[in-house]
């Protein structure tokens, strides 16, 4: 995997976390059935977020089954100590969050050495002037809709001004960077996303507690493609 920058275009990234475990094969497939373009692995500590998710193994096992971008969200302290274990498991994008580390700058080199795209999240209450300090190294820019660690949580509407300034501080700089928007994105909340300038989507309770997986992805695109 090679550090992708963004060619436009919108990106939906099913998130494992809601997904029924005893089916996650079949749920995962119907996710990707419906044109979902990365799936999403949180991974949560208990320390950084008051959770405990997955880790290098679900990275692992979904590696084994697609070969679609696997975008890893790290909500954890010193995520520099996976960089080399979740590249191998076959992670495609490594994202952490700029509180969690000493040294932001030189994790987000770390892990474009290691061959995937480097991502920094920031929380509702964390500035934008964090990444802007790093803009010109980052593949990813994540912007949380929600307060992290559980799934299933209610978009922030003060999200869209936060989305549309950071669309702007990337452009500002000339950054292709992703764009990405986690939590709370439904098809009542996506548009509004992607009009603010969001163009990659994190969905998890709304794709995968669907009765129809596939036809879910393919309705939070297509509110997408209205607003265009």
């Amino acid at each position: 995997m090679t550090n992708g920058r963004r060619g436009g275009g919108i990106r939906i990234a099913a998130s494992v976390l809601s997904a029924d475990l005893t089916r996650l094969v079949e749920q995962v497939q119907q996710a990707l059935d419906g044109g979902a373009d990365w799936l999403h692995v949180d991974v949560m500590d208990g320390r950084f977020v008051p959770n405990i998710t997955f880790g290098e193994n679900m990275i692992a096992a979904l590696r084994r089954v697609t070969d679609k971008p696997l975008d890893v969200h790290l909500m954890v302290v010193e995520p520099e100590r996976y960089v080399e274990s979740f590249a191998d498991a076959g992670a495609s994008g490594f994202t952490f969050h700029p509180e969690a580390t000493v040294h932001v700058q030189r994790l987000l080199a770390a892990v474009r050495s290691h061959e995937m795209r480097a991502g920094l999240a920031l929380n509702p209450g964390t500035p934008l002037q964090l990444a802007e300090e790093v803009v010109v190294d980052l593949d990813l820019l994540l912007v949380m809709t929600v307060n992290p660690g559980f799934g299933g949580q209610t978009y922030l509407p003060t999200s869209d001004d936060k989305i549309r300034r950071a669309r702007e501080m990337l452009a500002a700089h000339g950054s292709r960077a992703f764009l990405e928007v986690d939590g709370g994105i439904t098809t009542h909340t996506i548009a509004a996303a992607h009009a603010a300038g969001a163009d990659t989507f994190v969905a998890g309770n709304a794709i995968f507690a669907s009765a129809d997986p596939a036809r879910e992805v393919r309705d939070l695109r297509g509110r997408c493609l209205v607003t265009v």
